[in-house]
């Protein structure tokens, strides 16, 4: 009965501390995203961050240019967890007409990222108060770059040792989900993402005499439209879903002239078992279908997949914890859905190495306008998702080490994460 009191007693403390907070998470949302800023160039906001963790008393460091960690230690013994939030912007141009509109032209957060850091900050707050019942340690997170795989960098700087990392937190606000909606899922929830770059090369000449030259703009639009069949002709949709989607073409410098070549960029996603490396994977099925058909228009290619990331897989433990804390302490508690989505999240290289929970804040609101999709021009949240945000950070993170006991991946001395 005590313990249960003590429960109740910590759950009102951690409530009050959250409402206390609420206009200063609604205003460090806004200043984020008045002020965005591209990946690997989040100066300022890096400066912000860094500076509100240490007033908090964090351990605080830089890794991968503009990335920031703050370890906070509990003064009890126990494992290290990490939470993270992700800090960069988008190259778009803002067409929202509200008082947070971004004040610099060509790069708006079309992507939620600003409420992330908003809400991790407040939460690293709140925990910093707690840290006399802590068990443990906390590694705030704050990722540049998670548009182009910021967070390997950060691995490869060191970030998941020192202390290491037991296991790893994150969501993401959602507008395809309705304010009120959590998305809660164990396994694959998003896909394996590579980008790549095709430059198909032919011979240039005057757009009135095509026949003495080799046309790439020709032979680019047949290879836009044959690789299609690999999503919709040569694979079980529904068994080993991929989607290839072109995003920029360039080529040409005016109207009368065939130019030599033409340069196509765009993403190819995943999300089954063995995509990587089986023999016949969508890649080398992407790559047949562009030398064959460059072969029938007589020219060139060259191809190049660039940075990429695995599926995210989330970790059935640690997805249990965020699905007990959504449905029994949260007030109003939330509809918990199941949602799996082929966008890609750099945060599968940390569940690729720690068991990890990832999920999904529902910030769609018709009334508020806040239902375009991400990556649009007029993205904009529900704030009222900013308080909840804040309050599964910090109470996922106390459940954390109060169930570490129970844990079976904390009583092995390795974990192999599937995130690959």
């Amino acid at each position: 009965m005590v313990s249960c009191r003590r429960c109740e007693e910590r759950k009102m403390e951690i409530s009050k501390k959250i409402a206390e907070h609420i206009e200063e998470v609604v205003e460090l949302r806004r200043d984020f995203h008045r002020y965005p800023e591209l990946g690997l160039q989040e100066y300022r906001t890096s400066e912000k961050v860094s500076s509100y963790l240490t007033d908090c008393g964090l351990e605080v460091r830089s890794l991968n240019r503009t990335g920031v960690v703050g370890l906070l230690r509990g003064d009890l013994t126990g494992p290290t967890l990490m939470i993270r939030a992700d800090m960069d912007a988008l190259p778009i141009q803002e067409e929202n007409d509200v008082p947070y509109k971004s004040l610099n032209p060509g790069v708006m957060h079309a992507c939620g990222h600003d409420a992330h850091a908003a809400m991790l900050l407040v939460a690293a707050k709140i925990l910093s108060d707690l840290k006399p019942k802590l068990k443990g340690n906390i590694k705030f997170v704050f990722e540049p770059n998670e548009e182009n795989v910021g967070a390997l960098a950060m691995i490869q700087q060191g970030l998941m040792e020192d202390p290491r990392v037991d296991a790893c937190l994150g969501l993401h606000v959602w507008t395809p989900i309705g304010i009120g909606q959590i998305a809660v899922k164990e396994g694959p929830v998003m896909a394996a993402m590579e980008h790549f770059r095709l430059v198909v090369k032919g011979r240039g000449g005057h757009t009135a005499t095509p026949q003495t030259a080799v046309d790439p703009i020709l032979a680019a639009a047949d290879i836009i439209q044959g690789v299609q069949i690999i999503q919709t002709r040569e694979i079980d949709v529904l068994r080993e879903p991929t989607i290839i989607m072109f995003g920029k073409i360039e080529g040409g410098s005016t109207t009368n002239v065939i130019p030599d070549s033409v340069s196509l960029s765009g993403t190819m996603r995943y999300l089954f078992q063995g995509a990587e490396k089986n023999e016949d994977n969508p890649k080398r099925r992407f790559e047949r279908i562009v030398a064959n058909i460059c072969k029938v228009h007589r020219a060139g290619y060259e191809l190049s997949f660039m940075h990429g990331h695995p599926k995210l897989v989330n970790h059935g433990e640690m997805i249990e914890i965020i699905r007990s804390i959504a449905a029994h302490e949260l007030n109003p508690a939330p509809e918990i859905i199941s949602f799996v989505s082929m966008a890609g999240e750099d945060f599968s290289e940390f569940a690729a190495r720690a068991p990890s929970a990832f999920y999904f804040l529902g910030a769609g609101n018709a009334a508020k306008k806040t239902c375009f999709p991400h990556h649009h021009p007029r993205f904009d949240i529900d704030e009222d998702v900013l308080g909840v945000g804040v309050e599964m950070h910090v109470r996922s993170a106390m459940a954390f080490f109060e169930n570490a006991g129970n844990l079976r991946f904390l009583k092995t001395t390795s974990y192999n994460g599937g995130g690959s």
